[in-house]
This record gives C-alpha cells, structure tokens and sequence, in this order.
C-alpha cells in the first residue's frame, strides 16, 4: 500500500471536501432498510458525523475509508497469508468471469450501496440490475438456444453441446483438505484482526480531521438541509394539503 494510513486519511478526507459542495437533497424514494455500512460504524462517530447528516454523505466518508483498510489488508494477505490469498485470487477470477458487474468501478458514494430500488406492488420492474447481473452471458444463451435447434430429431441427443462459457471457464481446483480449511481459518482470522488494528488508526486519524470536516458539513450540507426542512414546513402549512 502507497504511502502512510495518516497520509491516506488525509488525502480521502480531501477528496471528501471536494466531493461534499456537489451533494444535493435526493429526489427519489430511497430504500428503508438500514445501510451496514454506516448504521452504528465507528468511522462514521470519529468523523463527527454520526447525527443530524444525511446518509449519502455519511456513506461517502465511510467508503473512503473502507478503501484505505481494504489496500492494507490486501497488502498484509498478499505478504503474510497465501493460502487465502490463493482463495482471493479464485473468487476474483470467477467475479471476472461474469458478463456484466454492475458493482464494479461505481466511485466511492455509489459503492456499497443497493443497485435496485424497493418494489412496490402493482409496479414491477421491466428489469433490474441484479438480474441482468445473474442472468448468463449472451453467448452462453445463443450455444443454449442452437443446441436445442440442434436437437429438434426424432430421436434423443445424449451427447451435450457444450456452451461457450464452459469451453472457456476455468476448471473448478480441488476441494480443499480439511488441513486446509483449518489454515485458511486461521488465516481468515489474522486477516480480520489485522482490519481491526488498521480500522482502528483510520478512526484515530479521523478525529484529528473533525474541525475540517464540520466546517464542510456546515458550509455547503446544513444550508440545503435547512432549504429543504422549510421548503416541506410551507408544504405542510399549505391550505391544499389534505387534513383527513
């Protein structure tokens, strides 16, 4: 990883500054359920940012500094811990593999958070992200449908055609002893502790960037959130809203 957690730290709270003057009230109906990545985070307390900020802001800070603990740890797991870092390296072929990833290269105010938005009855989607994300890629699709063209006979094909994906995919690696799996374990858990050592240092360094932070949150977040709390005071106020 380039450069030091305090160096980091503070050039993903600069970034931050630049981003926050761009934020603007949403419009559409956000999803209700609770983001993981925010609700009750430590990043989000040592940042000061914890009450009374709208969660798009929040959630920008939060993945910043998810970034930083991220390189760390897969520097420390591509130094120290092989065994997982084979593991990594399967599932990150397997990711690539895949058509389309509709989660890959979103900055870090998109990431993390959900592709689709809440149903509602009665209005169903044409189609979502996440299915298009499951869906097969359109050559597995073409070699499906021509080999069903191919087997329209009086008689039964046993031999399969084989797809385009798997003439192409990778073979599947062995199963794993279960010496192994205890390895990858113990791994695992240093790798996780490792996060929490850097988790920690990235909180630490945040509290020394509060006075920064607060005053972008003051400048360019309060006055629209003020705007918008009056804006729906007059709304509310109005003789045309509805009172039964």
């Amino acid at each position: 990883m380039e450069g030091s957690i305090e160096a980091r730290v503070s050039h993903e709270v600069d970034l931050w500054l630049r981003w926050v003057p761009k934020w603007q009230p949403g419009t559409h109906r956000a999803r209700l359920r609770l983001c993981r990545s925010c609700f009750g985070s430590p990043i989000i307390v040592a940042a000061g940012l914890a009450n009374d900020v709208p969660h798009a802001v929040q959630h920008s800070m939060s993945m910043r500094m998810k970034l930083i603990i991220d390189a760390a740890v897969d520097d420390y797991t591509d130094r120290n811990l092989p065994l997982l870092q084979r593991e990594l390296d399967l599932t990150e072929q397997r990711r690539r593999a895949q058509h389309y990833r509709p989660e890959a290269g979103l900055a870090p105010e998109a990431a993390g958070l959900d592709l689709d938005p809440e149903p509602e009855d009665g209005q169903p989607f044409l189609f979502t992200l996440g299915e298009l994300a499951a869906s097969p890629p359109p050559e597995a699709a073409a070699d499906a449908a021509h080999a069903h063209d191919q087997n329209t006979l009086d008689f039964t094909i046993n031999e399969p055609v084989p797809t385009t994906s798997a003439r192409h995919s990778a073979p599947e690696p062995p199963p794993l002893s279960e010496e192994e799996k205890q390895a990858i374990r113990a791994e695992v858990r240093l790798a996780d502790e490792f996060a929490g050592q850097v988790g920690r240092r990235v909180c630490a360094e945040l509290v020394l960037h509060r006075q920064r932070i607060a005053d972008g949150i003051a400048q360019y977040i309060e006055p629209q959130v003020v705007a918008l709390l009056a804006d729906l005071e007059r709304e509310l106020d109005s003789p045309t809203w509805p009172t039964s």
